[in-house]
C-alpha cells in the first residue's frame, strides 16, 4: 500500500492534545451572607430546630453527579470494533486540566484506507440548570441537527461535511445531558482511496450507538 497523505485537520487530530475544561464551568459559588442577630432566646430556638430531624436545610441542593467518570471504559469493545476497526479497545484519554469537571477517551485506526475516530467526553455543570443552559447553547451553535429520543433528559444529533484538498470527512456529534452532566460524542470518517466520506446515516447511527453505551455507564455508574 502506498504511503498516505493525511490532510491537514486530520494530521492534527492524531496527535495527543489537551482538553481544557469549558469556560465558565467553576464548581463554586459565593459566601453565604451572615445571620442576623438574634437575641439569646431566639438564637436557642434556631440551634434547637437545626437539630431536630425536620429542620430544613441551609446546605445548596446537591447534584446528581459530583464529578466526571472515567470515559475509556464507558463505551464496549463490541462497539468500539464495529465503529474504529483496527483501534485498540482500551482507548486513550485525553489529559484535561480538570478531570473533575471533563474527561475525554479517544479511539482512532486507519484501516486500509479507511480512518475512523471516535470522541466520548463527560462534562460536569454546577448544577441541572447550569447544564440545561449550557445543553441549549450548544446546539444553538450546531444547527441542522435533530433530536435523539430515548436518551437521558435530553438529546441531540448533528452531521457535517467538510472537504480539505479534495478529501471529504463526515463527523457526527451527539449531545445528551444527564441531570448535571453533559455526554459529548463525536464520530467521524474517511476513504482515502477513494477521497469521498462514509454515508450520513452510517456516521448519525455510529455515533448514537457509542452514545447509548456512554449514557448507559453513566446512569449505571460503571463509566470506568
Amino acid at each position: 500500500m502506498p504511503p498516505l497523505s493525511l490532510p491537514l485537520a486530520l494530521t492534527a487530530r492524531l496527535s495527543p492534545v489537551a482538553v481544557l475544561a469549558t469556560a465558565g464551568w467553576a464548581l463554586a459559588s459565593g459566601p453565604f451572607a451572615p445571620a442576623p442577630t438574634a437575641t439569646a432566646g431566639h438564637q436557642s430556638a434556631q440551634k434547637t430546630a437545626a437539630q431536630s430531624p425536620s429542620a430544613p436545610s441551609s446546605t445548596a441542593a446537591s447534584t446528581t453527579y459530583a464529578g466526571a467518570p472515567a470515559p475509556c471504559g464507558s463505551v464496549t469493545a463490541a462497539t468500539v470494533k464495529s465503529l474504529v476497526p483496527g483501534a485498540k479497545t482500551a482507548g486513550k484519554e485525553i489529559p484535561s486540566t480538570d478531570t473533575k469537571l471533563r474527561r475525554t477517551c479517544s479511539w482512532n485506526a486507519l484501516k486500509g484506507y479507511d480512518y475512523r475516530w471516535l470522541d466520548v467526553s463527560f462534562e460536569i455543570a454546577a448544577s441541572d440548570q447550569a447544564a440545561q443552559k449550557e445543553y441549549k447553547d450548544r446546539i444553538t451553535e450546531k444547527s441542522g441537527g435533530g433530536d435523539v429520543p430515548g436518551v437521558g433528559d435530553a438529546g441531540y444529533s448533528v452531521v457535517n461535511l467538510t472537504t480539505e484538498d479534495k478529501q471529504q470527512t463526515r463527523e457526527g456529534t451527539v449531545l445528551v445531558r444527564v441531570s448535571n452532566a453533559l455526554v459529548v460524542v463525536t464520530y467521524n470518517g474517511s476513504d482515502f482511496e477513494t477521497k469521498k466520506a462514509p454515508g450520513t446515516d452510517e456516521i448519525n447511527k455510529g455515533a448514537i450507538k457509542a452514545t447509548k453505551d456512554a449514557v448507559r455507564a453513566l446512569e449505571g455508574g460503571r463509566a470506568g
